[in-house]
């Protein structure tokens, strides 16, 4: 592999992903993901010029179903479970879930 993958360049996507990794981690995923981008620039290296795309699916061949209108649940049985779920004044759960904050 020409670019090889580092102790520092792990350090830096465990930082961008806000992990704390320990030294034994960061030892482990430095060759695991050096493997990993090995095996990508194998892949890149098939020759893949006699094969036909495949971005179209032949939908003779694959069976889909039908796209048809079915029932559903109600917005207060949906809701019902959720742990802040709370009723307004028409003794309606409210409209959406309460997740916990993920980004600052």
């Amino acid at each position: 592999m020409a670019n090889r993958l580092t102790r520092a360049d792990v350090d830096r996507i465990a930082s961008l992903a806000h992990l704390e990794l320990t030294d034994d981690e960061a030892e482990l995923f430095t060759q695991q993901l050096a493997e990993i981008l090995g095996y990508a620039e194998r892949l890149q290296k098939v020759d893949t010029s006699e094969i036909d795309a495949t971005w179209q699916l032949h939908t003779s061949l694959n069976r889909v179903r039908s796209d048809s209108l079915a029932p559903s649940l109600s917005k207060n049985d949906v809701l019902s479970n959720a742990p802040d779920g709370k009723a307004d004044r028409n003794n309606e759960i409210g409209s959406f879930f309460r997740v916990p904050l993920v980004l600052d």
